[in-house]
């Protein structure tokens, strides 16, 4: 099927900008039950895949063999913005399992949140990997390869053992064969999977859904790593991010990636989404998902209004004036 049209963007009440994506959500039986455009496009993950790649560590034992706190389970999985607290968090956690960020493979960055950079400018400071704001990703994946034995040498290469269970783990999730399951590298140098939207929203069902896990070690693990997002949701993106003002409701298990991917799942409503805005844009995150938990009439009156204030529809010059507005136009269509 064709995109839709998410979201405009008027300027002077003419229209300027068209957002078009595609939607798909599915209920506790993996089956779409409503969608817009179409429910199997297949996306690249890109970051959304982060609760995913850090199971089977978590499921190894990795928390308990590091005495790891929630902070720094929830840092795994995040796309940080190296914020004070990102950084003190990455820093202990890299000392407690004496790995430096010199082993990581991911680029030297500056910090995204600009208020970091600015001040790190300041003082003259420098690029550092542990900025990247997959750096949590790959110190768990590296303290994995440590406590289990394996070479940290190539540890983001497709054919490391690591890799090849974190593959075999999203297969499960998915409902795919591993062989069904695109391959590419990721900015941060790791393996970025493509697969259908359907498939990736029951992958997020199951998060917010464990009870629909059969194996018992990978279940506990998902609880792990779920009530760490939702116990520390800044550290999982930042204060302006769409995952975080989400994962301050307990009832929802999201993460968003680049290039315009999102996921959440709804744990009381059991239902899994995944929406891909093909021109890759994240501005426009918000408006979506508040029009989909809208139209989906979910009953959380204090996520709907965080919504709604974090993500007003109204667009300002940069003196402050207001020229313009976005609003969210489509409409989720029940699947027969």
């Amino acid at each position: 099927m064709k995109e839709v049209t998410l979201v405009k963007e008027f300027r002077s009440d003419i229209l300027e900008c068209a957002h078009s994506g595609h939607i798909s959500i599915v209920n506790e039986q993996g089956e779409v039950v409503f969608s817009a455009g179409d429910p199997e496009y297949r996306a690249f993950t890109r970051s959304s895949a982060k609760p995913f790649q850090a199971i089977p560590a978590v499921r190894a034992g990795i928390i308990e063999h590091y005495h790891l706190s929630k902070e720094e389970v929830a840092v795994m999985v995040s796309s940080h913005r190296s914020r004070e607290e990102h950084v003190r968090t990455l820093e202990r956690f890299s000392q407690k399992i004496d790995i430096t960020e010199h082993c990581l493979v991911c680029e030297s960055s500056l910090p995204l949140d600009e208020s970091a950079k600015e001040e790190l400018l300041r003082d003259n400071g420098q690029r550092r990997r542990l900025y990247h704001n997959c750096s949590g990703k790959h110190f768990g994946v590296l303290a994995y390869c440590k406590m289990q034995g394996y070479p940290l040498q190539g540890y983001e290469e497709p054919a490391h053992p690591v890799q090849q269970e974190i593959l075999t783990t999203l297969a499960a999730f998915t409902e795919m064969r591993r062989e069904e399951i695109g391959l590419g590298t990721d900015g941060c140098g790791f393996p970025v999977f493509a697969l259908p939207l359907s498939s990736l929203a029951k992958g997020y069902l199951k998060l917010a859904c464990p009870d629909l896990i059969a194996d018992e070690a990978t279940r506990e693990a998902v609880v792990k790593i779920t009530e760490a997002m939702n116990a520390h949701p800044n550290l999982v993106g930042g204060l302006d991010r769409v995952d975080s003002v989400l994962l301050h409701d307990t009832n929802i298990v999201t993460k968003g990636g680049f290039k315009g991917v999102f996921c959440l799942s709804l744990k009381k409503e059991r239902l899994g989404i995944a929406l891909k805005i093909l021109d890759g844009s994240e501005e426009e995150w918000g408006l979506v998902v508040l029009r989909m938990l809208e139209q989906l009439n979910y009953d959380n009156p204090a996520t709907m209004d965080r919504l709604r204030a974090a993500y007003r529809p109204e667009i300002y010059n940069d003196a402050g004036k207001k020229v313009g507005h976005a609003e969210a136009v489509f409409e989720l269509k029940p699947v027969q």
